[in-house]
Parts: structure tokens; C-alpha cells; sequence
């Protein structure tokens, strides 16, 4: 009887083909593998299978992972991790981690399912692995009490990396800029001492030049970490691009041996190659484009082309990866305004505005903005961020204290 229901249970954790266990996607690129959406909404939305309500104040998006669905936010006076259920929406356990608040109120990390565990980031830098089934802490740290890490203005945002037995984050600072702890203990394994505070992104895996590395983006630039022994291997932008920007947010975007990276506040991104010089790697820029900003929303790579808003101007765009090159803009319209997040699947744009209005665009170099269908977020009236997140036919929003889940499966 024991060994059957321990199957049972190693069942109900384990990970879908279909899953999503971190922000931005399995792959961390914003691209989901999901086919078979339908290309248009009802005016008031696709239908609603389930809402998840009271988890919290904050602007975490949600992982998923076998039957569980992981997000944050502040419930009275404490950051929490929620557990929801996949398949109705129940929550299931709530775990403070650590103070509530911050510069705007609520976490901002998205949880990392791995292996029945689950890893998450409190806006004052406190780091947990939780148990997935109950979420009873396993370990916990805090990144500036046992790393001396030092956070920008909106304190800590990112969400925790798991590649292999490893747990990477940044808790910035002089000693231990970016570390690698063992996911099951915390004990760490190795710190990178860059010597800056962290930004406000999420850390990357490289293979360039067939060497494994971390690739980040930190308070004043990007750089790339040795995964064997956190060795600092390249850095790039640290002294123009990057350097003092008010906040340096988005995800890069790793593909073969370069980076794309991005910042808002009018700065602009970048596009770097990486080549071996001598032992190490060099980073080369091959292009700089201050018209590609993008303050917090996010950019996706599709092909040959990235799309991201433009700073947070709600003006989504197109360019070219290899040159930077703006192939089309969106102009106008009445509904969408303010930062817009993307993430795609099955060739289209799924892009939440800042005022709380879904639009679904097709994604495309040949094309203009082209929007397809539109609706409001029930309860969204500002400040509506979270990155949204498409799966199994299914569309995930959070919005305030609701995680909604949408039927938009092609019929």
C-alpha cells in the first residue's frame, strides 16, 4: 500500500510535456509550444474555465508543472507562495516566506517548479525551496543576510534559475553578485564576485563557444558566468549602454553563440557575439539600437525576428535579430495602452497591455500590427503586468489577486 501511493503521489508531481515550471517558459524564452488556438475571442473573452482568488497582492506570472500551478503575492502582512490546482483552480496551500511590500506592493518573482519542489524569490530577498504537496519549507535563505546581496530600488524581482542539481539567482553585491546553491540543501557551491548590485532580470543558460555559462543582466550591463566554477567570462555594456540606467528588467535571449539584451528608460538593445579569445570568451556588439527599449514587458524571438513593446509606450514592434533593424510598429488604437507583455504560441502574439486589454496579434515580419481579437481583464484597471501565460489550450492571466484561466482552444 505504501509503495502504491508513493507512485501515486511521484504521478501527480511529475512534469508534463505540456508544462510551463518557470517564468518566461521552459526554455525561458517566452514561447509556448501550444497549438491548435483559436484565432478569435468572444468581445467579453474567451470563456472562463476556473478563477483562483485571494492570492495576494503582487505581479508574479504563474508556473505549472504536472497538476500544480505555483504564483505569489502579499497576503496581510507577509509575502506568500501559492499552490493552486491545475485542473479546478482550488488553492491548495499558502506559505508566507517572508515581509510583505516594497516599492510597489507585492512579489515580483514567478516560482520555479522542479521535481516535486518548488523555489521562489520574496521582494526582500528571501529564498525558499518549498514542498510541493504541502508547501512546508525545505531550506530557506535570504540573499542580502547570507550573501551580502545588495538589490536595486524596487527591490528583488527575479526568478530563481534550476539547471541541473544547481539553483542560480542574483543577489548582488560585492562578494556574491550571482551564486549556485544545491536546489535540495542551499549550501553553496560557488559565488561570482562582479561586484554590482542585481538588476531586475533572470538568469539565462549559454553554450557559446562550447563552454556553459550564465548569462544575466545585471544593474549596469550584461555578463556571462562560467557555470563549472561562477568564473566571470564577458561582460558587455557595462560602461555606456547599460551603466546607470534607472532599471535594467528584460530576460536576454540566448540563440547559438549570441545575446540579445534589452533595457527600458530609453536606453535600447543589443546584440553581442561570443568567441573564444584565448582561454576565455569576448564579447563582440554587433549592433546597438536605442529604438528597441523595452522597460519591463518582455521580448520574444520568433525566426529571424524579436518583437517587444517599445520602453512601455504600449507600441508593440518588429525588428530584424541580425541587423535591429524596425520592420513595422503598431500605430494608434483606442484600447491597449501602457507597458505590453508578450508571449507567443502557435504563431501568434498574445500581448497584455498595461490597462488591463488582451490583444491577439499574428506574429510576422511581413506584416503590420496585425490584431486579430481583443477583451478586458475582469478586474484589471491599472498597473496590469504580470506576464501572461498560454498552455494546453489555455490561457493563464494573473490580475490582482486572481489567477483567471481561459478556454481558448480552437473549435
Amino acid at each position: 500500500m505504501y509503495r502504491l501511493t508513493l507512485v501515486a503521489m511521484l504521478l501527480a508531481l511529475a512534469v508534463r510535456a505540456d508544462d510551463w515550471p518557470q517564468f518566461r517558459g521552459p526554455a525561458r524564452d517566452g514561447v509556448s509550444t501550444a497549438k491548435g488556438i483559436a484565432r478569435s475571442w468572444p468581445k467579453e473573452g474567451p470563456a472562463v474555465i476556473w478563477k483562483a482568488e485571494g492570492v495576494g497582492e503582487g505581479f508574479s506570472s504563474v508556473s505549472i508543472s504536472g497538476k500544480l500551478i505555483c504564483t505569489m503575492g502579499d497576503i496581510a502582512d507577509a509575502c506568500n507562495v501559492v499552490g493552486i490546482d491545475r485542473e479546478t483552480g482550488k488553492v491548495l496551500w499558502k506559505t508566507a516566506i517572508g515581509k510583505a511590500g516594497g516599492n510597489y506592493k507585492g512579489p515580483r518573482c514567478t516560482p520555479t517548479i522542479d521535481a516535486g519542489n518548488v523555489y521562489a524569490i520574496g521582494q526582500h530577498g528571501d529564498l525558499v525551496c518549498l514542498n510541493g504537496r504541502d508547501g512546508k519549507v525545505i531550506w530557506r535563505k535570504n540573499l542580502i543576510t547570507d550573501f551580502g546581496g545588495m538589490a536595486g530600488g524596487w527591490n528583488y524581482t527575479e526568478s530563481p534559475l534550476i539547471d541541473g542539481n544547481l539553483l542560480l539567482c542574483t543577489p548582488g553585491g560585492k562578494t556574491s553578485s550571482m551564486v549556485a546553491l544545491m536546489k535540495n540543501t542551499g549550501k553553496p557551491v560557488w559565488h561570482c564576485p562582479i561586484g554590482e548590485a542585481a538588476g531586475y532580470s533572470s538568469i539565462v543558460i549559454s553554450n557559446a563557444c562550447g563552454t556553459k555559462q550564465y548569462v544575466q543582466l545585471l544593474s549596469n550591463g550584461l555578463a556571462g558566468v562560467r557555470a563549472k566554477d561562477g568564473a566571470l567570462m564577458w561582460r558587455y555594456g557595462e560602461k555606456d549602454h547599460f551603466k546607470g540606467n534607472t532599471a535594467n528588467i528584460p530576460t536576454p535571449i540566448v540563440k547559438g553563440d549570441e545575446v540579445f539584451a534589452a533595457a527600458g528608460y530609453g536606453r535600447g538593445a543589443g546584440l553581442v557575439r561570443l568567441t573564444k579569445s584565448g582561454n576565455g570568451i569576448k564579447a563582440t556588439e554587433v549592433y546597438f539600437n536605442k529604438e528597441l527599449n523595452n522597460k519591463h514587458g518582455g521580448v520574444i524571438a520568433l525566426g529571424d525576428h524579436v518583437y517587444a513593446d517599445a520602453d512601455d509606450r504600449g507600441t508593440p514592434q518588429c525588428a530584424e535579430w541580425s541587423t535591429g533593424k524596425v520592420t513595422w510598429k503598431r500605430q494608434g488604437g483606442r484600447q491597449g495602452r501602457g507597458s505590453a507583455s508578450l508571449t507567443s504560441a502557435d504563431g501568434l502574439l498574445v500581448i497584455r497591455y498595461q490597462d488591463g486589454w488582451m490583444h491577439l496579434v499574428e506574429a510576422g515580419a511581413d506584416k503590420a500590427y496585425a490584431e486579430i481579437s481583443q477583451f478586458k481583464i475582469a478586474n484589471s484597471d491599472s498597473n496590469s503586468w504580470a506576464h501572461p501565460v498560454v498552455l494546453d489550450g489555455k490561457l493563464y492571466i494573473r490580475e490582482k489577486g486572481v489567477v483567471w484561466c481561459h478556454d481558448i482552444t480552437a473549435r
